[in-house]
């Protein structure tokens, strides 16, 4: 049912051509996944990140490493097909870094690293963290490299580990 349901929405975004402002946010978008925005942000955070910034970077660093093995052996388990392995998308041109699509790993670094580093700084979660996480996570979707339940999995693993990290890995240890 949840595979039917993907297909379904799979292709109704493969055939909306996007304005092109969406189309370009989203390769932004998944480009920034890519890992250079987080490693701008952790940057200005180890800079201007006051007396936590150490707590912060830890915290994230701790759940990024996490969520690449959740990650990397749920791809390996499940070998799920991305949606452009069994259909071509319509605007985005992308190729995929890996063949399996469930779960997302641009979504759950974006969420592995925004949880923390939003908790220790909260203007900055709502502000930006949060939707440059969830354009990075739409941007999968819209661009024909992972079903939507990839995603959202992506998210809920994500917030997950990002959450325990910070729990687990209190300021000053």
């Amino acid at each position: 049912m949840i595979t039917a349901g993907d297909r379904k929405i799979m292709r109704l975004l493969n055939q909306w051509l996007a304005p092109r402002w969406i189309r370009k946010w989203m390769i932004l978008a998944t480009r920034a996944g890519d890992g250079w925005l987080w490693l701008v942000i952790g940057l200005v955070v180890l800079l201007f990140g006051g007396e936590h910034r150490f707590d912060a970077l830890r915290a994230s660093f701790a759940a990024l490493v996490a969520g690449q093995m959740v990650f990397l052996i749920l791809k390996r388990l499940i070998g799920r097909e991305r949606p452009c392995a069994t259909e071509q998308h319509c605007w985005a041109k992308l190729l995929p870094p890996d063949r399996f699509s469930f779960p997302s790993g641009h979504t759950i670094t974006a969420f592995c690293l925004a949880v923390p580093i939003g908790l220790y700084y909260p203007k900055l979660l709502l502000g930006g963290l949060v939707f440059c996480a969830l354009s990075i996570a739409a941007s999968r979707i819209l661009l024909g490299l992972h079903y939507l339940s990839d995603v959202l999995a992506g998210i809920l693993i994500g917030v997950a580990i990002g959450y325990a990290a910070f729990i687990l890995l209190p300021p000053g240890l």
